[in-house]
């Protein structure tokens, strides 16, 4: 007896980042989609199975750990399973301050993009809008954004500019030391900070400390919530007012940097 197929699942959400539109992540046992459009960019991760599109009436294949998939807004496209058992695909719809638009040419003339490096850091981006980590997928799709982009103009290298020195690093910790709780994003740190490019504000970061901007800031919030636990305050209480989404989000970077969970970090200190 043939083995029964997964039945089809999708995860949407809007996250909280600026320049994406959508999160899409589902598996399809057998489905075509009509010719369309989007207003937006398509940014697909294949992961499993394989797919046939057609991008402006030339028709594409594409499998699971394959090329990036970059469909551009404004043009017709549509798509279907070719394997019995289906495909799975996380998609992110991105706008125009991430990709502008007088690059659609050069992403209908080469819709699949062969870059194990771009796949590593949609990879990461999707992740950080799973963990519900928006200064980490902001960051994280700065430079999805610039490897794009350096594609689409034909791997040629961006015109030199300026690198940010170690007083931008400073004046950006300076700024997350000051909003721990409420957190910043990168735009407003770059306006803050003279326009400098998310990426080389947190190239410059790196540099400075380490580590990125969003890993100090959690850090920092796991450094908050260990006091407000060992004062005694419960640890969903102390989940938000340390700045993490709640107890889950919590929990999941507590064990990592203290090397226990919070409940039993706050029992410690009552023996």
């Amino acid at each position: 007896m043939a083995a029964t197929p997964p039945r089809s699942t999708v995860s949407a959400w809007r996250p909280p980042v600026a320049g994406i539109a959508e999160v899409f992540h589902a598996r399809f046992t057998a489905h075509a989609y009509p010719a369309h459009v989007h207003d937006t960019w398509t940014l697909m991760l294949l992961d499993g199975g394989r797919v046939d599109f057609a991008l402006d009436r030339e028709r594409y294949g594409a499998g699971a750990s394959g090329p990036v998939i970059l469909l551009p807004p404004g043009v017709v496209h549509d798509g279907r399973t070719v394997t019995e058992t289906g495909f799975r695909k996380r998609v992110l719809y991105v706008d125009t301050s991430v990709l502008p638009e007088r690059l659609t040419g050069a992403a209908v003339d080469a819709p699949l993009l062969r870059d194990p490096a771009l796949r590593d850091r949609l990879d990461g981006l999707h992740r950080a809008l799973a963990g519900r980590e928006p200064l980490e997928a902001e960051a994280r799709l700065a430079f999805v954004g610039e490897r794009l982009r350096w594609w689409l103009a034909g791997r040629r290298r961006p015109a030199p500019s300026a690198t940010p020195g170690a007083g931008t690093a400073v004046r950006l910790r300076e700024l997350l030391d000051a909003r721990v709780v409420e957190g910043i994003t990168l735009a407003a740190a770059s306006a803050a900070l003279g326009g400098v490019h998310p990426t080389h504000l947190v190239r410059a970061f790196r540099r400075a400390y380490g580590l990125p901007p969003h890993a100090y800031l959690t850090g920092r919030r796991v450094a908050r919530a260990r006091e407000l636990l060992l004062a005694g305050m419960p640890a969903a209480e102390a989940a938000t007012a340390a700045g993490f989404y709640d107890q889950a989000h919590l929990t999941r970077h507590f064990g990592r940097h203290v090397g226990i969970g919070p409940a039993g970090f706050a029992r410690s200190g009552r023996m």
